[in-house]
């Protein structure tokens, strides 16, 4: 998300998260102010190869709930902003304990989305050394840029997912996958599929999201679904 008037819009639709990049070098580039939003929209930050200290100035300056890591970010990097992040949250609960009870703390702690990029094969042996130090996989397309290649992957690799740690199936999903989607939410492979992440072909320009395009694809998806009536 980018432009203020569209992530309002967006909100109306009760996404579990919005996307914000802080990458300067991708045309979704975010700099702004971002909108109040229902507390049960996940903000996500989304960084490539970012230092520490800009994610947590990041996270904190615009109360991030995720952060998402799309670079080629270590596992030890992983677990030294767990634990960073794990700080922050002891040091805002000290100052609670002091005033609520116990039961009334609403701590918690921000999450972590790692990123591998996949394309007809892969190797997941990869996710062992980051199976303690995140939260989240997301399993994009590889491409030459770090996201938002426009094209999905081969789920079908998916079959040899190895983990139980909840995953985001991204990568090109756009109208003309839902059918395919919703053939692949029915299958064992995407037992441990946590979300979908839809970007690029849904926009009318970098950033600027096509609010009947996405309705319309919740709809295919889930007829079921309050609130997503086919425009």
């Amino acid at each position: 998300m980018k432009y203020s008037d569209n992530i309002a819009e967006i909100a109306l639709l009760q996404p579990d998260y919005l996307g914000f990049i802080f990458y300067e070098k991708s045309s979704r580039f975010f700099d702004g102010t971002i909108p109040e939003l229902p507390s049960h929209i996940k903000k996500v930050g989304v960084f490539v190869n970012a230092s520490i200290e800009e994610i947590l100035e990041k996270t904190k300056k615009h109360g991030l709930d995720l952060v998402q890591l799309h670079g080629e970010e270590p596992p030890e990097f992983c677990l030294k902003l767990r634990r960073l992040f794990e700080e922050r949250i002891d040091e805002v609960s000290s100052i609670k304990e002091k005033r609520l009870p116990r039961f009334a703390r609403n701590d918690v702690q921000i999450g972590i989305i790692k990123v591998f990029s996949i394309k007809n094969h892969f190797n997941f042996d990869k996710l062992q050394p980051y199976e303690l130090v995140c939260d989240y996989y997301l399993f994009d397309t590889k491409g030459k840029l770090p996201g938002g290649n426009g094209y999905a992957f081969n789920w079908e690799v998916l079959k040899n997912y190895p983990s139980t740690k909840p995953y985001f199936l991204s990568g090109g999903i756009g109208l003309e996958e839902a059918d395919k989607l919703a053939k692949f939410l029915q299958k064992q492979e995407s037992q441990y599929c946590h979300a979908i992440d839809v970007n690029s072909k849904f926009e009318m320009e970098p950033g600027l999201k096509n609010i009947a395009l996405l309705k319309k694809f919740k709809h295919n998806i889930n007829p079921d679904l309050k609130g997503f009536e086919n425009p």
